[in-house]
């Protein structure tokens, strides 16, 4: 498809644009560590300002190699016993972090009037395949077991997560669903996420280059994770999903990964599982971290919120 057949959206056009006349080096041609603090600088530039809340609180949870960072939120000081919503970060596996996802994880606990813990897990390349999942698992396990330094009853799991943390969402609900935690995960979230091989699919080649993340930068970021493709805890879609609980699954109409997407609703869809797919038109991959420079994505935010609110009230 050509691309003047592709709806855009003018916001997205317009910082498309602007990224286009700014250039410079892509992530694949500056490496891991610049990348990072491009990111962060992208970040500060596009995206919007972080909810005032009373409980922004930073914690170490144990993990398998080193304690791992946490972030919780929460609107109240005084939380009755609930879900929690773990929040799993995007980047490749190889950037981002807890400071770049602060705005985001502060309009999720807002609009959900949730707790949220935002998980640090290692990244690629120092720390390959499999260092993200097992930190990621052993995070969850940790919140699930609502150990006093949350001050918090846990009594359900809201896992959540964008690209490569939507596929670190599926992967951590599969890996719960298979040894239960001590409270159960009630709802998973994966935005826009990665859960089988991107490169098969259509919109892979649609949207190769001119929608910030591109076909290169995807591989690059696959060759830094490494692991093997045909592991579910890689590729999540090569394992069952036939007991995964209700899922909320967005995507972007303008992603590379749209398809990746598309395919695992789809897929618990066939398997019985209770789904809400929504697939935003005229939008790039990121777009929940660019709400200042994509005002119009903050609206596709506060839809998915909604759905993943739905799918609790059904949980009871």
């Amino acid at each position: 498809m050509a691309e003047s057949e592709h709806y855009v959206r003018e916001d997205v056009r317009g910082f498309l644009d602007m990224l286009k006349a700014i250039g410079g080096p892509t992530v694949e041609e500056v490496g891991a560590v610049a990348a990072r603090e491009q990111m962060r600088v992208m970040g500060g530039m596009a995206e919007a300002d972080a909810r005032a809340l009373p409980v922004i609180k930073d914690l170490m949870c144990p993990g398998p190699a080193s304690e791992i960072p946490l972030r919780l939120y929460d609107t109240t000081d005084h939380r009755e016993p609930g879900p929690v919503v773990i929040f799993i970060h995007g980047g490749g596996f190889v950037i981002g972090d807890i400071g770049v996802y602060n705005s985001l994880c502060t309009e999720i606990a807002t609009l959900l009037d949730l707790p949220v813990i935002s998980v640090e897990y290692r990244l690629a390349p120092e720390h390959p395949f499999p260092a993200a999942p097992d930190d990621c698992e052993a995070a969850a396990r940790w919140i699930a077991s609502s150990p006093r330094e949350l001050g918090r009853v846990v009594t359900g799991l809201v896992v959540a997560g964008d690209s490569a943390g939507g596929n670190l969402t599926i992967v951590t609900t599969n890996a719960l669903v298979n040894d239960p935690a001590a409270a159960p995960v009630l709802v998973q979230a994966p935005i826009y996420p990665v859960a089988d091989d991107v490169s098969q699919h259509r919109s892979f080649g649609d949207f190769f280059d001119g929608y910030l993340l591109t076909g290169p930068t995807m591989a690059w970021f696959t060759r830094q994770y490494g692991g093997d493709a045909s592991d579910p805890r890689h590729t999540p879609m090569v394992g069952d999903c036939s007991n995964t609980p209700p899922t909320v699954v967005c995507t972007a109409g303008l992603d590379p990964l749209r398809d990746s997407g598309r395919n695992y609703a789809a897929h618990l869809i066939q398997q019985g599982t209770e789904v809400v797919y929504l697939e935003f038109p005229g939008i790039i991959h990121g777009f929940t971290t660019l709400r200042k420079a994509i005002p119009s994505g903050q609206g596709d935010l506060e839809r998915f919120l909604d759905a993943v609110k739905l799918m609790l009230e059904h949980r009871g």
